[in-house]
């Protein structure tokens, strides 16, 4: 059969990484195909050292691949928004068919690549976008195909679960840890995407999307960081029996879907909660075949490039289907308005436990105080630690509350720091078994 011609743009890291592969493993991945796939040409601004690309066509414009009429996939590694857009809109039009490990681009930008994509009749694949390595977005929309989604729960970025890992693990503070990462490049010098939670909802936005066959609606999602987190609080977790990790977490509800990416403590027995360093994992439930786990390198040159990969072998042995036949882009079929308009949530109507951490003023009546505020927001206390005094006459105050609406917690909380003897502003972790009952 005749080679699939492809031409890759960004040989950075994880282009540097899918030319390694293709290149080395190239017998393999032909046998697989059914056909050769040959690299044409590739454009990039700098070539990763580990890179050869001698006796291989190369531009450094991006563009010129799109348009290139020996091409039949563009691979679109060069990151951010409006670029990669323009360049994938360009391929799609041009005939080309898609691979990309860009999820900013999927989550903000994707209901009109796909809806572009739909009406020229090519593939946009889109694997390496979440979790790189791990195959998660082939087994929700193809493996768990059976299923309806009840929650999909993941640690889907690898910076936020190193630092919390080493904070756990060595007592030490969140801005000692952050500039290890960075140092030893886990983390950008503006890390705002991965502890601020921007890069884990681009990625829950595109798994939600497939999981309940909804439009991509990142700008919806709920995000929350996880700078203001201290070794009092993973302490404290652990002594109530959680791990806290940053989670993104999406669910269905009779309400609609909940989107959210945020801190949040979960029970140390759970798989998640045992995932530690730059790994990620995400964990789905199908009412059909139970609780299931994904697990591996989330980043990182060859790992994210075995998924652009793995997409391109799936173009190869597509490439002739018609596309009314091929696996839909976000796995229901249709695109856009099309698919279910199931609403998202707003962050207010959406119930959860919560851990409190307060810090208080030494004397008698504070804590009863607290209770009533409780109380009367129809909250009840599961567990209280009320440690001595460490700060002047402050008391460190930890409270583990049963469920419900955040809403009702954000006035418990407008109004505990409103109150004279409350120092400071309460920390406040959302709390989740995330089992079978959930």
């Amino acid at each position: 059969m005749e080679p699939v011609r492809v031409g890759i743009c960004g040989l950075g890291t994880v282009g540097g990484g899918t030319f390694n592969v293709l290149t080395r493993n190239a017998d393999d991945i032909a046998r697989r195909a059914g056909r050769p796939i040959v690299i044409e040409q590739v454009a990039h601004r700098s070539i990763h050292p580990d890179c050869d690309i001698t006796g291989i066509k190369a531009t450094t414009d991006v563009f010129e691949v799109a348009t290139n009429p020996d091409i039949d996939v563009v691979v679109e590694l060069v990151g951010g928004y409006e670029v990669a857009r323009e360049l994938v809109l360009t391929a799609i039009a041009h005939g080309k068919h898609v691979v990309t490990a860009n999820k900013a681009l999927i989550a903000v930008h994707g209901n009109e690549i796909f809806k572009a994509a739909h009406e020229k009749g090519v593939i946009v694949a889109f694997e390496a976008a979440v979790a790189g390595g791990i195959p998660v977005i082939k087994s929700l929309r193809e493996g768990l195909g059976a299923n309806r989604i009840a929650w999909v729960a993941g640690i889907i970025n690898g910076t936020g679960n190193y630092i919390l890992t080493h904070m756990r693990d060595e007592g030490r503070a969140f801005e000692e840890v952050l500039a290890e990462a960075q140092a030893l490049g886990y983390a950008e010098s503006d890390p705002t995407f991965d502890v601020e939670g921007i890069d884990a909802a681009h990625k829950l936005t595109i798994l939600a999307s497939i999981a309940y066959g909804v439009p991509l609606q990142f700008d919806k999602a709920y995000t929350e960081g996880i700078s203001r987190i201290t070794s009092e609080d993973i302490q404290q977790a652990d002594n109530l029996g959680y791990v806290i990790k940053h989670l993104g977490i999406s669910k269905r509800t009779d309400q609609g879907l909940e989107l959210r990416v945020h801190p949040t403590l979960i029970p140390k027995e759970r798989l998640l909660a045992n995932v530690h360093g730059v790994k990620n994992a995400i964990a789905i439930m199908g009412d059909a075949v139970g609780p299931t786990l994904y697990y591996g390198a989330g980043a990182g040159a060859e790992p994210t490039a075995s998924a652009v990969v793995a997409d391109l072998l799936d173009v190869a042995r597509d490439i002739t289907t018609d596309h009314y036949y091929r696996v839909p882009y976000l796995a229901f079929s249709g695109v856009g308005e099309d698919v279910s308009s199931l609403p998202i949530m707003p962050m207010e109507e959406i119930t959860t436990a919560y851990y409190l951490r307060l810090l208080a003023v030494d004397r008698p009546g504070v804590l009863a105080r607290v209770a009533t505020i409780l109380s009367e927001q129809g909250i009840s206390i599961e567990a209280l630690i009320q440690k001595e005094a460490t700060e002047g006459e402050l008391v460190p105050i930890i409270l583990l509350t049963h469920r419900t609406k955040e809403k009702q917690m954000n006035e418990v909380i407008r109004q505990v720091e409103s109150m004279a003897d409350i120092a400071g502003p309460v920390m406040r972790i959302r709390v989740e078994s995330l089992d079978e009952q959930e």
